[in-house]
């Protein structure tokens, strides 16, 4: 901005005019300055108790998918949010639940989506599946990433124990090549499979195997996939989830098939801000290198295993393309325009 530059004869106006013109220029000062400050909201970036979040940019929204954290019984739904700034946050209610899942009965949860010609895909666990229940892991539809998503193949895609793995938080993962897999696990096991192109079954490997393990060193669940220039991390949570240690940790790998050896922790509590943090999704800025984790963790002073929310901060890589350990923060981030 322009300042104004006083002359001798400005000078000689009386003291009162000059104090109000002074009060009045530095007033204006401090509005543009403030006008110029970016804009920045806290942690948790959205309200209730939530967990488990998956997400996504579609459109130049970005999209989140949590658990809604409480009893099995109550997890009988799932709700969305989305923001074009990753700041205000917007709630779809309600995008499925079990009356248009017919078998799961109870605990839907970590949910994962992907976009597939228009489609929106929602991949879910449901049950809490043991050997010999009906559960696991099944599909949802929708022609909008705000639902109402209906089931999509009317049984779990995955319902068996395979490897050891229980058949829940699953993550979609699309290869540079156009083809999807799906890792998954529970129980300190970690599964890949290959999905159909329509996404009603799996496919076999090239050897015949179905299920592949690739469970790292430390694995418990919440396992995660993305690529960044050419290599392919490995990303999933560690320690109890109703504990202070539950973390995030990585591998980094040539394939989605690994192997992947563990390579160091990214996320993890801070008994200034928050316990319990993981179960977490990667985003980047279209167009960008700039990456987002997002995550759960538990407030300071909360019992209750289900009382976990959803948060967001930066993600940083170093020279050599390690993950740098997040800094669990109150603030959250800047605004980042996706439109």
């Amino acid at each position: 901005m322009s300042f104004y530059i006083y002359s001798q004869k400005h000078f000689t106006m009386p003291f009162q005019i000059r104090f109000s013109l002074l009060i009045s220029l530095s007033l204006l000062c401090i509005h543009v300055h403030s006008q110029q400050q970016k804009i920045k909201k806290g942690n948790p970036i959205i309200a209730g108790w939530y967990a488990d979040p998956d997400a996504a940019i579609f459109k130049n929204e970005c999209w989140i998918y949590p658990t809604y954290s409480a009893p099995y019984e109550q997890q009988v739904f799932l709700d969305a949010f989305s923001s074009t700034d990753l700041q205000t946050w917007t709630k779809h209610k309600t995008i499925v639940d079990t009356s248009s899942v017919k078998w799961a009965k109870k605990a839907m949860w970590a949910p994962a989506i992907v976009e597939k010609q228009g489609e929106y895909f929602l991949f879910f666990s449901a049950n809490d599946v043991h050997e010999g229940e009906i559960g696991g892991i099944g599909v949802a539809v929708a022609s909008n990433p705000a639902g109402p998503f209906k089931d999509y193949l009317g049984t779990p895609l995955i319902n068996e124990i395979h490897n050891g793995a229980q058949p829940i938080d699953q993550f979609v993962f699309r290869d540079k090549d156009g083809s999807y897999y799906m890792i998954y696990g529970g129980w300190q096991h970690c599964n890949i499979v290959k999905l159909k192109p329509d996404f009603t079954g799996l496919l076999p490997f090239a050897d015949g195997e179905v299920y592949k393990e690739i469970t790292p060193q430390g694995y418990v669940e919440g396992p995660m996939m993305f690529l960044r220039k050419g290599k392919y991390y490995f990303i999933w949570s560690e320690g109890g989830w109703t504990g202070p240690d539950y973390r995030v940790a990585y591998a980094i790998g040539d394939s989605p098939f690994g192997p992947f050896e563990r390579i160091g922790t990214v996320l993890q509590q801070d008994p200034a801000i928050a316990t319990g943090a993981g179960h977490h999704s990667v985003i980047k800025i279209p167009g960008r290198d700039e990456w987002f984790i997002i995550y759960h963790r538990r407030p300071l002073g909360e019992t209750d295993a289900n009382h976990r929310v959803v948060c967001i901060d930066r993600m940083y890589f170093d020279k050599k393309g390690f993950i740098q350990p997040v800094k669990i923060t109150n603030e959250a981030v800047w605004i980042i325009k996706l439109k």
